[in-house]
Order: structure tokens, then sequence, then C-alpha cells
């Protein structure tokens, strides 16, 4: 690229756009457009657009780059190159770039190269006509930290103590996490969550999903609105993560310090700020040169200031100083960069996330026969087990979900041998005068009274499937979760042959309701309970410890996301 003056060196050529019309279509689309106008010299031969797409935290520090860029009269092709930045989330460019096919930004700068790389991923699966993207190295950097405000972050240590990513996972402690699937705060967070909780080879640990129900229960839209219950001075504020310059900059636009942030031990992932060039098929002749040329412009000394002076560190980690003191909430400490989760792992992270936060339909069924009131290994009977459990899990859900409760044993509610304890329905739902929840609570608490009988489990799951089916709510993830310590033991009911028939010939796939089938103890029938989940596309469990249990009940709800075709 050359930046050619045809006046002679020592005089500034100024040149004339006519984009008149353009600059107000594009203002209208929250595109800023850095073009200079004219009073003297030639006209250019056209214009050659540059469109730049920013993360929003650096459209001020990019915009004059651009303003630097333009101050030299570039000219490709005899063209003046015009800059357009547009500001826009990380996680939206990355949705829409890899089928973009009218007019994709020729440079991209994300907050995280996690979603480049994924980006990447995506576009090399769409075929020679997706956009090729090339991850270029970054212009700056800022760690992930845990905030809050100064009251909440001093309950949890702060500032004598770094907060722990334990604590974040505490279900003991107010957290909130941003939708990683919409939000870079959020994804890092998951990352980070997975890295200390998740088993090597990738699969959930049952301690993260529960740890991601707790967190992910009131997720926020994005960390703005965590950072708006705090400086409105919210009594509940929750604390919550976000990156180390936000924190400075939300300090600074309030004109004192409402929101500290500390720097975890265990380490954290750093939001790495890359350059990102886009390129595709028919892009307009000088593009390439002109976009080379721009982040150059990107690169500069006074760019790198500009990006210290917006509280940002440089790409190796280094806070630079005047700003890292108290009253702007951050330290700039020296933190532990852990690794950046490859596209594998991202993909892997939004997969358990999409299966945690999906609103869940789901019936409980427990076996009150009178063997579930025999003591595991632990002196606490199978049924109180069974009860803490499902507990512990209600505990977690949102209140958007909808449950319901049966309990069952041989003549329970002659004809019938269940009882319905509780109906499905929202948990934030009012019923007989309390919420769902506390009704489902009660619920439980009364299952060891109604121990007794036999276990009537063939009827009891054909009829929970069919309830389940008929009353299918396609918004929500409808299932059956039936435990039980036993075998079919009722003769007058319908044997396993007829009921994997009923089932079978009963499943449809645009109605699904998979039947998740824990078994308690070495006595479970786990063969008929392994065909029975079959049938309907869901699980078979075997718990033969009570810590078992919640386990294989999280791994359940782990895998909503999946069934029937896990």
């Amino acid at each position: 690229m050359t930046a050619r003056n045809p006046d002679g060196p020592g005089r500034l050529r100024r040149v004339i756009l006519p984009v008149g019309a353009l600059l107000g279509v594009l203002a209208a689309a929250g595109v800023t457009v850095v073009a200079l106008r004219a009073t003297s010299g030639p006209e250019c031969k056209g214009t050659l657009p540059l469109k730049i797409a920013v993360t929003p935290a650096i459209e001020e520090v990019v915009r004059g780059a651009a303003d630097d860029y333009q101050a030299n009269q570039t000219i490709v092709d005899g063209k003046c190159v015009q800059v357009q930045v547009e500001a826009r989330g990380a996680a939206d460019v990355s949705n829409d770039l890899p089928t973009a096919q009218i007019n994709p930004p020729a440079l991209w700068v994300p907050d995280s190269s996690m979603w480049a790389a994924e980006t990447q991923r995506q576009a090399g699966d769409q075929g020679a006509e997706a956009p090729r993207l090339d991850i270029l190295d970054s212009l700056a950097s800022s760690p992930l930290v845990i905030a809050g405000s100064e009251q909440a972050m001093t309950k949890l240590g702060w500032p004598v103590t770094p907060v722990t990513w334990a604590r974040v996972v505490d279900p003991n402690v107010t957290v909130t996490l941003s939708d990683p699937t919409t939000s870079t705060e959020g994804l890092a967070t998951l990352a980070v969550i997975r890295a200390q909780l998740g088993n090597p080879d990738g699969t959930p640990k049952p301690e993260l999903i529960g740890a991601l129900l707790r967190v992910g229960r009131d997720a926020l839209p994005s960390v703005r609105d965590a950072f708006g219950k705090v400086v409105q001075g919210a009594e509940d504020a929750p604390v919550f993560t976000a990156s180390e310059q936000s924190v400075l900059a939300a300090n600074r636009a309030a004109a004192s310090r409402r929101v500290v942030a500390s720097y975890p031990k265990e380490g954290t992932i750093s939001f790495d700020y890359p350059v990102v060039r886009v390129s595709r098929e028919g892009e307009q002749t000088g593009t390439a040169e002109a976009a080379e040329g721009f982040v150059k412009a990107l690169r500069t000394a006074r760019t790198a200031q500009r990006f210290a002076e917006a509280g940002f560190r440089t790409p190796d980690g280094k806070a630079p100083g005047g700003w890292t003191n108290e009253k702007d909430g951050v330290r700039g400490d020296e933190v532990v960069v852990l690794k950046t989760p490859d596209p594998d792992q991202v993909s892997e992270l939004l997969r358990t996330w999409g299966a945690v936060s999906l609103d869940t339909r789901m019936l409980a069924v427990l076996d009150v026969s009178g063997s579930m009131a025999e003591k595991m290994s632990n002196g606490q009977t199978r049924v109180d087990a069974a009860k803490e459990a499902a507990l512990t899990a209600l505990a977690m859900l949102p209140d958007t979900s909808e449950i319901g409760l049966w309990a069952f044993s041989t003549n329970k509610k002659p004809p019938n041998d269940w009882i319905e304890l509780v109906p499905v329905g929202p948990l934030g739902e009012p019923i007989a005068g309390a919420t769902r929840r506390s009704q489902l609570q009660k619920g439980a608490g009364s299952l060891p009274a109604l121990v007794g009988g036999g276990t009537a489990l063939n009827d009891t799951a054909l009829a929970a499937f069919r309830h389940m089916q008929q009353t299918y709510e396609p918004s929500k993830i409808n299932s059956v979760t039936l435990f039980t310590d036993g075998s079919n033991d009722d003769i007058s009911s319908i044997d396993l042959p007829g009921l994997l028939a009923a089932l079978k010939a009963e499943v449809d796939p645009a109605r699904p309701v998979p039947m998740i089938m824990i078994g308690l103890g070495t006595s479970a029938d786990m063969n008929a309970l392994r065909q029975i989940a079959d049938a309907t596309g869901g699980k078979a469990y075997q718990a033969l410890e009570p810590e078992d249990i919640r386990g294989v009940l999280l791994d359940a709800i782990s895998q909503r996301r999946c069934r029937p075709s896990c």
C-alpha cells in the first residue's frame, strides 16, 4: 500500500469524499465512519471502504487509530480508503460471520481468541464460499477478575485475601454469571470453572453441573447488567466476573469506586484482543492492502498508549502505570494466566451450558415400597437418600422449571399404584397457598411416612410416561426421572415385554419423553431399567452409595439437551 501525495513532499493533500448519502445510512446503522473532508486538492477516483468490527470496549481506541490512518491520506489503486468502524459483541460477530456472504468486515477485533478460533473452525465447515479467517497477534490484554461491591467482596476476604474460584461456585455465595453464549465474561468464567471441576477427558463432573446450575440460575444477558446492580447500590447485588479493564472503566464513569476486583490465586483467563483478517472471494480490489496498512496503525506506539490510557494491559500482560491504584478498583496485580480453551473445548463448554440452562419439565417418581426403608452404607435409608438428592437438584433449578412429584408402591391409591403428591408445573407458581417449590419440599418430606407395600414398577412407569407425553410442553425438555430399589413384583400389572411394546409403540419423535431410571443399591433390576430407558431414548443409572445418587441425577440433567439421541 502506498500513501501518495502528488503535490510533493511537505504538503498535506486533502481530498473530497463524495459519500454524504452513505454517511447518513451508516450513521443510522450505528457505524462510525472515519473520513476527512477536503478543502483543496484533487478528488480521489472513488473510495475503498474498509469495514472494521470491534468489541465495544476498544471502539474508542480503534477510532483513534483510524484517525491516524486517515490523516496520512491513504490511497490504494487511486481510491481513498474509507474506514468504517462498527462496535459489535464478539459472540454476535462469531454467530454471523461463518455464513456472511454480503459485506462482512475486512478486519475483526474480538475480545478473545476463543471466539476467533471457534468462528474460524465454523467458517471452515461452510466450504469455499465462506469467509477465510486469519488470526493475527493480539493488540492488548485484560485478565478476567472476580468483581463486586466493596461490601460483598469484603465478606469474601477482599482485599486481604484474593477471592478464589472455589468461592464463586460456593452455594453459600451469591454469584451470577453472564450468559456464556453471548458474553466473553461468561464463556471465560465457564472455562475456568471447567478447569477447576471438569474431568481430564473433558466430560463434566457432577460438581460442575451443580455449580453451573447454581451460578446460571439467574444468568444475566451481559456483564453490564451486573455492573448496573452494583452502581445502583442494590443491596442484593451479586458477585460476578468481568474484565479488569471494564472494572476500571465503570469506576471512572461513576467518578468513584463502586466496583472492586480480586485476582484469583488459582489463575484466570485473559482477554487477548486478537486482530482477525477476514477475506472472501470477490472482495474489492485493494482491500487486502488497505487492511494490512490499518493493522500497522493498530500496532503503533500511539495506539498502544491509547490502550494503556483506556485501562488495558500490554499483550504480554504487563499493567502500565498511572491507573493501577485503589481508587479505580483494580491493582494491576501479576496474574497466573490459564491456557485459553481450544475450539473443541469451547464447543464442549457451550454444549454443557446449553444443557444445564434449558428449562426442564420433569416428573419425579419415587419408589416408596417397603424395601426403601432399608439402610445404605452411611446409615441413611434409601428413601431418605433419594429424597435429599431430589431436593438438592430442586434447589438448583430456576422458578421457570416445571416439576411434579409422584410416589409409588402396590395399591398406593387403588386402582392405581401411584399417588400424585404435587402436580407438574412451574416452581415459582402459587399452589395451595405456597409456591410449588415449597409444596415439593413438603411432599418430599412426606415420603418416608408413605413407605410400605411392593414395587409396582411397570404400571407406574407406563402411567408416568403417558402423563408427560399427553401434557407435553414443546418449549421445554420433558422427561420422567424414576427412582427404585427393586424389580416389579406386582403380579396384576403389565409384564415387562408388554410394557416395552407399549412404550415403543407410543414413543413420538416429535414429542420425546426420555425416562431416566435410577436404580438404588444392588437389588435394583438394572436389566429392566435399562430396557425401559432405552425404549424411550433415556438412560439408566445405578447408585450403589448415597453420594452416587446426586451424581447420577446431575449427570442426567447435563444430558437433557441430547436426549433421546445421546
